[in-house]
């Protein structure tokens, strides 16, 4: 199980203190953030992607590259890299990139975002975003599955015995999840292709991603990839905690109250009983987020929301620290009768080893073939090798 926290870059006024910071200060935060995170104990940190003020993220491979110098073993992530309005190729180069300069240690999550009005900003429509999506998507596996890539589709000039540089690493492409807090036929092109889904569950109650997340499972269990139980899930979620709950609600209270995507809506008391915010104490924190196992089963990452609202980089960094102490009794919770047969979170070298297994069976499966000994079973366990391994 990974834990990992993830920001949505907003430059966003404090409202206890009245200091709005500036892109730059906000830029240098996050850095000191990340390299944080790993310093308490976290698995992953993870960026979005956006191209229009209040947010600062515009180039999210350029910050993962920056935050990777200065990092050893976080794995460095997004929490939207924008598969509609990016180009498949630039994508496919980028983390390529980012991949051999850190390591391996880079994953990504596509998603549609939720800005319209960036669309036509990179020539696009947002009345395409479904398309888009699926074709975009397919020929970014193909630049990074294939040496050389001949290919024609709908919304870019096409490709003719086009190599993407660099190669992924290992031979390995980033793993990819694929995140949506709403679109079912998101969970489908997941469970397609055999990749992770990721459920960012900040804003709606669990129902809602309850019902994504069963879909996703069936349909990877129906496309082959495995039972329904090994599917790859991620969560978002997001908390505020202080010693003591009552400390905690008053010292959030007012960042809630003004944060760009929720105030002026619902109480953060109503807001903390419909949704996973925890805003107590670490104990109180602890509770709920194991809790999240019982709805949506077994599953290998949970990020969490920390940097929002304007809060300042001391209480951030505060968060964290708290983080980090009870992390301990979070991985002991998430591993207590976890099956055998549910996969560990992704990282490259796991991936390389099952690479490395699957072509050794397949090695296998020829002199089987050849000298008559060939078996279903080979056959199968070669399947879900490979589909473990894209």
């Amino acid at each position: 199980m990974q834990f990992g926290i993830f920001s949505v870059g907003d430059v966003t006024l404090d409202p206890t203190t009245g200091h709005m910071p500036s892109e730059g200060e906000r830029i240098q935060a996050i850095v000191k953030i990340a390299k944080h995170a790993e310093e308490v104990g976290l698995d992953v940190f993870a960026t979005g992607e956006h191209h229009n003020p209040p947010f600062y993220p515009s180039s999210p491979t350029t910050l993962l590259g920056y935050i990777g110098a200065q990092t050893e073993k976080i794995i460095l992530s997004t929490t939207t890299t924008l598969i509609t309005t990016n180009d498949p190729v630039k994508i496919a180069e980028d983390f390529g990139m980012l991949q051999h300069l850190v390591g391996g240690r880079t994953d990504l999550v596509l998603g549609r975002g939720n800005t319209a009005p960036v669309y036509p900003w990179f020539g696009k429509s947002p009345q395409d975003s479904l398309e888009l999506t699926i074709e975009n998507y397919a020929l970014l596996r193909r630049l990074w599955d294939e040496e050389t890539v001949t290919w024609s589709g709908k919304f870019r000039t096409p490709l003719h015995n086009f190599t993407v540089t660099p190669r992924p690493l290992d031979e390995v492409a980033p793993f990819v999840w694929h995140g949506s807090i709403r679109t079912p036929q998101i969970a489908e092109l997941a469970a397609y292709y055999g990749d992770g889904f990721f459920a960012n569950n900040i804003f709606w109650p669990k129902e809602h991603y309850i019902r994504l997340i069963n879909l996703y499972r069936e349909r990877f269990e129906h496309y082959g990839h495995g039972t329904a139980s090994q599917a790859i899930v991620g969560l978002g979620g997001q908390f505020f905690m202080r010693r003591n709950s009552q400390d905690a609600k008053r010292d959030f209270r007012p960042y809630f109250d003004n944060a760009p995507v929720y105030g002026h809506g619902p109480s953060m008391e109503e807001f903390t009983a419909q949704t996973p915010l925890t805003v107590g104490s670490p104990a109180e924190f602890v509770e709920k987020t194991l809790a999240f196992r019982d709805y949506f089963g077994d599953y290998q990452r949970q990020l969490f929301l920390v940097d929002h609202a304007g809060l300042p980089l001391k209480t951030v960094l505060e968060q964290l620290d708290l983080l980090g102490e009870v992390l301990p009794e979070l991985k002991a919770g998430f591993a207590e009768g976890r099956p055998a047969d549910v996969p560990e979170g992704p990282t490259h070298a796991a991936r390389v080893a099952a690479r490395s297994a699957a072509m050794s069976g397949s090695e296998t499966a020829e002199t089987d073939a050849g000298s008559g000994t060939g078996s279903a079973a080979t056959a199968s366990a070669e399947a879900t090798a490979g589909a473990t391994a894209r």
